[in-house]
């Protein structure tokens, strides 16, 4: 066989795959999802994902064709490290495999992190961010417990408002978290 038969051989297999590859699909034909960042321990599992929890009554869903960019316990986390980053304080926090010797632990537990139809279905709903932290010594002792939560209401029932609610009722968490964790280790 020649090499001018096997390169009109080898174009037409390659033709006929392009022509099939235009009528084959192999991934469904579902609109794409708009990604969103809000500005930002354990973490409630049914909102540590990148979708957007809601609850209505005893139902829990997801607001459909909406994700976060990161799951939402990353995104939360990302924003702790800016919130004491930023403090003006004496808080500060070391990761994990971060040299130096921490005076204490924090542990910060996100227990709510949904927008809550408590107005109807078509109403503007309330967003609600909630945390449990522990701040322990470095001999191990409890040196304080606190629960934070955060509500704030979205402007309207948009996923845009909605984001923006997450992102103000993070920011309030976050500020009384680093402040009341200025205050426990300051004392």
């Amino acid at each position: 066989m020649s090499i001018v038969t096997r390169a009109l051989r080898s174009l037409g297999v390659a033709a006929a795959a392009v022509s099939l590859s235009a009528c084959i699909s192999l991934l469904p034909e579902d609109k794409p999802a708009k990604l969103y960042r809000f500005a930002g321990g354990g973490f409630v599992q049914a909102a540590a994902n990148d979708r957007i929890l809601t609850v209505n009554g005893s139902q829990a869903s997801y607001i459909a064709e909406s994700r976060w960019v990161s799951p939402a316990q990353v995104l939360f986390g990302e924003a702790l490290t800016r919130a004491f980053d930023a403090n003006t304080g004496g808080a500060r926090l070391l990761g994990r495999g971060e040299l130096g010797k921490a005076d204490y632990s924090l542990r910060v537990e996100v227990t709510r992190f949904e927008a809550v139809y408590d107005q109807g279905a078509k109403a503007a709903p309330n967003v609600v961010v909630a945390v449990r932290t522990t701040l322990v010594n470095s001999d191990r002792t409890l040196a304080g417990t606190k629960q934070i939560e955060t509500q704030v209401r979205a402007r309207d029932n948009r996923v845009g408002a909605i984001v923006g609610a997450f992102d103000e009722a993070v920011g309030q968490t976050l500020g009384e978290l680093v402040a009341w964790t200025n205050a426990r280790g300051a004392g």
